[in-house]
């Protein structure tokens, strides 16, 4: 059902509008047939027995006497006239009811008319079968129909007001659920700062307190985690460090070997970097808004020092938008050595919107060997490298630090496969921040 809401504030709205919706259904349908009808029943039988009343000893082809008419009018304030007076008071803008006409007709014997005149007050117009071509015209005082207009108001203000209870009941009750989804969008990014207010029905309250608990054991994880592999990074620096002032005392001799020891040094100095930068999530970074097209370039020409061409193409329209540029401008870094490590050609760097204009997206593109399209997702996983034909040089947490930095930023990531060769490695950085990342 594509019309029924997805979430459940939206389908308890729908619901409570619905049942009122119902209700007001059945209660306009019990006011007609038990309170409109009879009523209109009970006027029209008592204008019946009225009209009976005047036209008492009327005979057919007798014109009525103009002064008994007006002592009847006088007394009871009904009028009988012909249908060229009738006209000329009204009785062309009146509209005929074919229900009273024909409960009309029951009560007076034969074929009767019955008019409504919409003025205030409201008159009736019956032509009665003993005298064709005369109208009775009989002022309904007391009864207008401003009173059903008030009736229709009445009760949909009643409705509308139900349905706004309706409405601030759901929102109070779906309000801690809202909070639930929203911190576990936090935790879900490493962000185990929010506690919640366990509040709400006794249900929610339950599983607020459960989700605390949960988000606390995580937190403990995450801090035993990091704690272990600092600790680990540490103590590896401690023998690397020894190795290397142990290898700057060799012979000259031992040049070629020194210099493979100490190249290896680098490498695993780079590796255990890596680490740390993996454990140090960028949560505690603030988001401002900076030139992002200022900040590439940057970065680019620090590139440069590899003495490979590396070219930034960008998009002038492209300006600031909210982010971290420390972690951004690791993001970048990883991306373009990368691109120099697994390629040999030129490097192109790029700024542009997205198709609808809600993320700037920063491509950097190769011309390497790429990555089979069945690992271009499993490659963010941390130690996951990609296939051998780019090499399995590093610790594999470089994409892994990537993403990891621009899903703070609640952006997205994306490789793919260039069809005139190489990997375009794309971020998307939203435009306008959200709550989530504040």
């Amino acid at each position: 059902m594509g019309f029924f809401p997805r979430s459940a504030f939206g389908q308890t709205v729908f619901l409570v509008a619905a049942l009122l919706l119902i209700n007001q259904i059945v209660s306009y349908v019990t006011v007609s047939f038990y309170v409109v009808k009879p009523t209109i029943e009970q006027v029209n039988l008592m204008l019946a027995k009225q009209i009976k009343t005047v036209f008492i000893d009327w005979e057919d082809g007798v014109e009525i006497n103009d002064e008994v008419s007006e002592k009847f009018f006088e007394i009871t304030g009904i009028e009988v006239m012909t249908q060229r007076e009738a006209m000329r008071q009204g009785l062309g803008q009146t509209r005929e009811y074919s229900m009273l006409s024909r409960s009309m007709s029951e009560q007076l014997n034969g074929s009767a008319r019955v008019r409504i005149s919409q003025t205030d007050p409201l008159i009736y117009w019956v032509e009665a079968p003993q005298a064709p071509g005369y109208w009775v015209k009989v002022p309904l005082t007391g009864y207008q129909e401003n009173n059903l207009e008030f009736l229709t108001f009445y009760l949909s203000s009643i409705g509308f007001l139900s349905v706004l209870g309706g409405w601030l009941f759901a929102r109070h009750l779906n309000r801690p659920l809202k909070a639930l989804q929203q911190a576990a969008v936090k935790v879900g990014k490493g962000d185990f700062s929010s506690k919640l207010d366990e509040e709400g029905s006794t249900e929610v309250i339950e599983v607020t307190r459960a989700f605390n608990q949960m988000s606390r054991g995580i937190a403990a994880l995450e801090n035993d985690r990091r704690l272990l592999m600092a600790g680990v990074s540490h103590d590896l620096r401690t023998p690397l460090t020894r190795i290397r002032l142990a290898t700057e005392m060799m012979n000259d001799e031992d040049e070629y070997l020194r210099e493979g020891i100490i190249y290896d040094i680098e490498d695993m100095n780079g590796i255990i970097d890596q680490f740390i930068e993996y454990l140090r999530h960028h949560k505690t970074d603030e988001l401002a808004c900076e030139d992002i097209n200022a900040l590439v370039a940057e970065v680019v020409n620090c590139e440069l020092q590899h003495q490979r061409v590396i070219t930034f193409k960008e998009n002038p329209s492209v300006g600031r938008i909210p982010l971290s540029s420390v972690a951004i401008k690791r993001v970048v870094t990883n991306m373009i050595e990368n691109a120099l490590r697994y390629s040999d050609g030129d490097i192109e760097v790029l700024s542009y919107f997205n198709s609808n204009k809600k993320y700037v997206v920063i491509a950097v593109n190769d011309n390497g060997p790429g990555i089979p399209e069945s690992e271009l997702e499993s490659v963010f996983e941390p130690f996951k490298q990609g296939d051998a034909a780019r090499g399995s040089e590093g610790s594999g947490l470089g994409l892994a630090i990537i993403k990891r930095i621009i899903d703070m930023h609640d952006g997205k990531v994306k490789l793919e496969n260039r069809p005139e060769g190489g990997l375009s490695a794309q971020i998307y950085l939203p435009i306008k921040v959200t709550p989530s990342v504040m």
